[in-house]
């Protein structure tokens, strides 16, 4: 999966001045935490936001161990105002 493109929602749209999704080159086999890891590193403005963002592949929230599939669609949101969200692991 050389290139991923990543839709971006509330604060992280702002911060990219309004953009929608973002464009990333990844290694086959990169997870989750690759994918936060290179968006921190080629955005900077989004560096800290890469510590509580949910991220979700083909609509369901993804761990940072999880690997990213060819093809799927790839989203980020902020953590929900009011407090942390934290998801569990089954």
């Amino acid at each position: 999966m050389p290139h991923v493109k990543v839709l971006v929602f509330a604060t992280l749209r702002e911060r990219l001045g309004g953009a929608r999704e973002i464009e990333i080159e990844l290694p086959p086999g990169a997870t989750v935490r690759d994918l936060k890891e290179r968006i921190a590193q080629t955005y900077p403005v989004l560096a800290e936001n890469m510590k509580s963002v949910l991220t979700t592949i083909n609509r369901e929230y993804a761990f940072d161990e999880t690997v990213l599939p060819d093809g799927a669609e790839l989203a980020m949101f902020p953590p929900v105002s009011g407090g942390a969200f934290h998801l569990q692991q089954p």
